[in-house]
């Protein structure tokens, strides 16, 4: 009896390591969505030419990096930030399907902490410039999902406006 007591244990723990639970109701668990680089960016490519199309007053430029973008105000002053700078934005972002995941007026964040399309599109711009991009998920946060109103593989639009740098 003993044995089948400590064998019925056993199993129960090993089977209990096995299970994930999520203690904290607030907690938000991030799945990695695992797909194909090269699908993934003929899907997105597919998605933002079609997003493009739907919305003719977009005049959207393609950068070799892929982040397609339009500078809606380039801004005053002689230099645009570096990869270095803290930048001071506000930002509306947003799904292509124009749900908003996100926006404020007075973010501050050091450039190189960013997603790679700020990294890539901010540059563009001067002080108090504005700038639209559309942004191909591995440019944004590739096949992880940052939380629940963003799905991993995520094509993004931001409209972003410089209110400052240093």
């Amino acid at each position: 009896m003993k044995k089948y007591f400590l064998l019925l244990s056993l199993l129960t723990i090993i089977l209990s390591s096995c299970l994930k639970t999520n203690s904290d109701p607030q907690e938000v668990v991030n799945p990695v969505v695992a797909v194909d680089p090269v699908k993934q960016a003929a899907a997105d490519s597919t998605a933002i030419v079609a997003y493009l199309a739907a919305n003719p007053t977009i005049k959207a430029k393609k950068d070799t990096s892929g982040l397609y973008y339009q500078i809606l105000n380039a801004g005053t002053g002689t230099t645009s930030p570096t990869i270095n700078s803290t930048v001071t934005v506000s930002y509306t972002g947003s799904l292509l399907n124009g749900s908003v995941f996100g926006s404020s007026t007075g973010f501050t964040g050091i450039l190189s902490n960013l997603i790679p399309a700020w990294q890539i599109g901010l540059p563009f711009i001067k002080q108090g410039g504005s700038i639209l991009l559309i942004v191909p998920s591995r440019l944004g946060y590739g096949n992880t999902s940052p939380g629940p109103d963003i799905p991993a593989n995520s094509v993004l639009v931001f409209t972003i406006g410089l209110t400052g740098f240093n």
